[in-house]
């Protein structure tokens, strides 16, 4: 069940640099940021995060009340 989840990171602090630089966008480093990735890739991507300098304030399930109910209807 896990495998499918998507999961979004808070993230505050990120400085542009040369792994910022490929994302094609520029990054402001005074606001959050919200990086949504699959649950078989969170540990990668919170690698990545740290080596742009961003600090991870929250992270939360997407459309976690959607799966609450179809659970609760089975």
């Amino acid at each position: 069940m896990l495998g499918n989840r998507t999961f979004r990171y808070e993230v505050v602090g990120l400085r542009q640099n040369e792994e910022t630089d490929r994302m094609g966008f520029p990054i402001r480093s005074s606001a959050s940021v919200f990086i949504t990735v699959p649950y078989s890739r969170m540990n990668e991507e919170m690698q990545r995060i740290t080596r742009m300098g961003g600090k991870i304030v929250n992270i939360s399930t997407v459309g976690a009340e959607s799966e609450a109910s179809v659970a609760s209807k089975e």
